[in-house]
């Protein structure tokens, strides 16, 4: 019997240790981690920031600090250079030649500070998608008589030796790739900084520039006593201006930190005007002074299409590219907090900045009354500021309440709707329930305002408008027969004017059939939403699509049901008529006659009743 091969024992395993291909690992640095070689240049301004954070926390006397940016076009060379802690050899050996382990790592872990930014150990690598040769001149704050010289090509291999530097601090020196070159041009330089390097404390300088490219100090950081809170915002619409490049500011909504979060900064309320499928959201997020996500939407509310905002936090984790952020229990308080700034801020601009709030609800109404919906405190705000489009125009629906019976009224009216031109001569403002957000607006405001809604089209609606009214059931029956079609149900009713003889209202159920047996429907629903709503549409397979309301305070009305049982030629003319007026009447795709066929008969009718 052949036997099983046993697996080997731990004591003649051979260990090995991982080998790094560099050349490999730069190359998912540049084509994969990185979205753009410009993030190098923030990586190295970062590794600056962070040794002068380090010598400020081993030399508490020292005063120091700066970055200063070179770049040079003409060699295509760009140098970095900081006053910050510098290196000693065995730390170039240690940390900056060893890739995943930095020193700033070791420095949060032993003194917890908030100020450094690196985490992974990969920055300087960085360099190397944008350079061919990187050097590194740099001499210890603890050991600043020797200095030392660290270059390398490609970033497998490097040299280490003595150099000559009179002052503490490191200089680092990149050879741009020739694809590359035009990062080195000042204009490209100072595009990248004033992304990357708007929030960093530390002053970073490009040279020959007069002042740092962050010089100004965000509004949130400098609390100025006794400064009235309009005042404030006025500083901070003016400071995130630098941020917003797409639309002007209508007003700026505070970020406070709350609770355990630390997050701080601004929002604003987009001047473009926005719709219902508009979403401009856009968020810049600084963490630890540098920017690490410049779009991270998902931290405002899905329904805050007309918002932008920069925001910093020391707490929010970045991912390993350092370009989004790691959504854990932080992101997802950052997202709560943002959420009340937005419904808060929107608040405090209505009660304190009345002409902004009003140019806020112009060219956003109708995003508003969206967002009005997914909280209680936001539609309280905006309930009777929010305009619905009704067939007598946009109104509050404050002011569509029908004065003579204290109802509000919602219907489902398409283009061109005879219905609408009813609704309108009754001086009935109906709200169009077929616009954005329109029918659960109007059904919470009527139950938040105890108000009475008739939805028309329903028949419980129908019954409030057009008052039924009974007749014989011959009269009923001869008008289906010559009137309606086989999809509409007629029903005896009386209304205003008294001079239209019929109405023909969509039957709401029958619409919501259609729209879900739709090849639309296939592609918005979800396979088992629109399963369980095909189950209760394919019971309404005979309902009518239609209600035919006859006018029986119409004397034309009056008058042919009195002498339909003669079947002279001129009742059944007055009929045919009729039916002709009702396509005209009924709503596009609703007829259940040929509109030229019903124009046909319509004037033949008329012919034939003339002498």
């Amino acid at each position: 019997m052949e036997e099983k091969p046993q697996p080997a024992s731990p004591a003649t395993l051979d260990l090995r240790g991982t080998s790094v291909d560099v050349s490999g690992l730069i190359e998912v640095l540049g084509q994969h981690l990185y979205s753009t070689p410009a993030v190098a240049i923030r990586e190295l301004v970062q590794n600056a920031h962070d040794g002068i954070v380090r010598r400020r926390l081993e030399d508490p006397q020292w005063q120091g600090g700066k970055i200063t940016v070179r770049g040079d076009p003409a060699k295509g060379v760009i140098t970095f250079e900081d006053d910050g802690a510098g290196l000693t050899e065995s730390e170039i050996h240690s940390y900056l030649a060893t890739i995943g382990a930095g020193y700033t790592k070791l420095l949060r872990s032993s003194s917890e500070s908030e100020d450094l930014i690196g985490q992974f150990g990969l920055g300087f690598l960085s360099a190397f998608t944008l350079a061919t040769n990187v050097t590194v001149n740099t001499a210890s704050h603890s050991d600043p008589k020797h200095a030392w010289m660290y270059a390398s090509k490609g970033g497998e291999r490097y040299t280490v030796g003595r150099a000559a530097r009179r002052k503490p601090g490191t200089t680092v020196s990149i050879q741009l790739r020739p694809e590359l070159i035009d990062f080195a041009s000042t204009t490209v330089l100072r595009d990248v900084l004033s992304q990357y390097c708007a929030l960093l404390p530390i002053p970073v300088w490009l040279h020959p520039a007069k002042a740092p490219i962050n010089a100004e100090t965000p509004p949130w950081r400098e609390l100025r006593p006794g400064e009235h809170p309009t005042l404030r915002r006025r500083r901070l619409l003016e400071y995130i201006k630098k941020f917003e490049a797409r639309f002007e500011p209508l007003a700026v909504l505070p970020v406070e930190p709350v609770g355990g979060s630390d997050i701080r900064g601004a929002l604003w309320i987009n001047g473009a005007s926005s719709y219902a499928s508009s979403d401009s959201r856009r968020l810049s997020v600084y963490v630890r002074g540098m920017l690490m996500d410049d779009n991270d939407r998902d931290l405002l509310p899905e329904w805050a299409g007309f918002m932008s905002g920069v925001i910093e936090s020391n707490q929010m984790i970045p991912t390993a590219g350092r370009e989004s952020l790691q959504r854990d229990s932080r992101w997802t308080a950052a997202r709560l907090l943002l959420e009340r700034a937005v419904i808060d801020g929107l608040a405090l601009i209505a009660r304190e900045e009345p002409e902004a709030w009003r140019a806020v609800l112009r060219r956003h109404n109708e995003s508003l009354l969206g967002a009005s919906l997914c909280d209680p405190a936001l539609f309280d705000l905006l309930a009777d500021q929010l305009t619905v489009p009704t067939t007598s125009g946009d109104m509050t629906a404050r002011a569509a309440i029908r004065s003579e019976d204290g109802r509000l009224y919602l219907a489902m009216p398409g283009e061109n709707d005879f219905a609408t031109m009813l609704f309108r001569a009754l001086h009935i403002p109906v709200a169009r329930g077929d616009r954005y957000a329109v029918v659960p607006f109007m059904h919470r405001y009527a139950r938040t305002k105890s108000i009475p809604l008739v939805e028309v089209g329903t028949e419980e609606g129908n019954a409030a408008l057009l008052r039924p009214v009974a007749i014989a059931d011959g009269d009923l029956a001869w008008l289906q027969a010559n009137i309606a079609s086989s999809r509409e149900s007629v029903h005896a009713a009386r209304f205003e004017p008294s001079g239209l003889p019929l109405v023909v209202v969509p039957d709401r159920e029958a619409e919501l059939k259609k729209m879900i047996e739709s090849d639309q429907a296939d592609r918005r629903m979800a396979a088992g939403a629109l399963h369980l709503a095909r189950l209760y549409t394919a019971r309404l397979d005979d309902r009518p699509v239609a209600r035919l309301y006859i006018n029986m305070g119409c004397r034309l009305i009056q008058r042919l049901l009195a002498a339909r049982d003669s079947e002279s030629e001129s009742v059944r003319d007055v009929a045919r008529g009729l039916r002709g007026l009702k396509v005209l009447v009924s709503a596009p795709g609703q007829e259940a006659e040929s509109l030229p066929d019903a124009l046909s008969e319509l004037a033949g009718a008329l012919e034939r009743l003339l002498p």
